[in-house]
């Protein structure tokens, strides 16, 4: 209770703000908000990945983008973006700079030249490779945080990306 007024009921579960030195700020019905932690927590993931990788510029979207070009030779840019969930304003720089860094290659089509596809380079395999081994060492952390529930946890995850996407 602030200034003699009850919290709402809204707020009657808040919690202090996640980070370390935010107990003061309360978060009011975004401490309720699944969304809002999920943001939460995929932000947290996507530091502690960028950290442990040391590559700059390349957080888990981009290596999922990597991977996706490694499993799928040939893939059109629209085919890479429904894979990763992102819209070609967003795959589109993405692309660039992947070419920029010679990670991958871009093929026009032979049966229609507005198709391109897209392939990872020696070099993009071989920043897959070294990201793999540091995705792997995070999901080993990750899975230690969620502990035995982890196909549990995927499979809610998957069902809240099924629901709303």
């Amino acid at each position: 209770m602030r200034g003699g007024q009850q919290k709402s009921t809204a707020d009657a579960h808040d919690v202090p703000a996640p980070s370390a030195g935010a107990q003061d700020v309360q978060l009011g019905p975004l401490a309720n908000f699944i969304g809002f932690h999920l943001r939460l927590a995929q932000d947290a993931s996507f530091r502690a990945f960028a950290r442990h990788t040391g590559v700059k510029g390349i957080q888990p979207g981009r290596f999922a983008a990597l991977m996706v070009l490694h499993k799928n030779p040939g893939i059109t840019l629209g085919e890479l973006g429904r894979a990763i969930a992102r819209d070609k304003s967003t795959v589109t720089p993405l692309i660039q700079d992947f070419k920029r860094r010679g990670l991958i290659e871009r093929r026009p089509s032979k049966s229609d030249r507005r198709r391109v596809h897209l392939s990872l380079t020696d070099a993009g395999e071989s920043l897959l490779r070294d990201l793999l081994h540091h995705a792997k060492v995070h999901d080993r952390v990750l899975d230690t945080l969620v502990g035995g529930k982890k196909a549990e946890f995927i499979r809610l995850l998957r069902k809240i990306y099924d629901g709303l996407g």
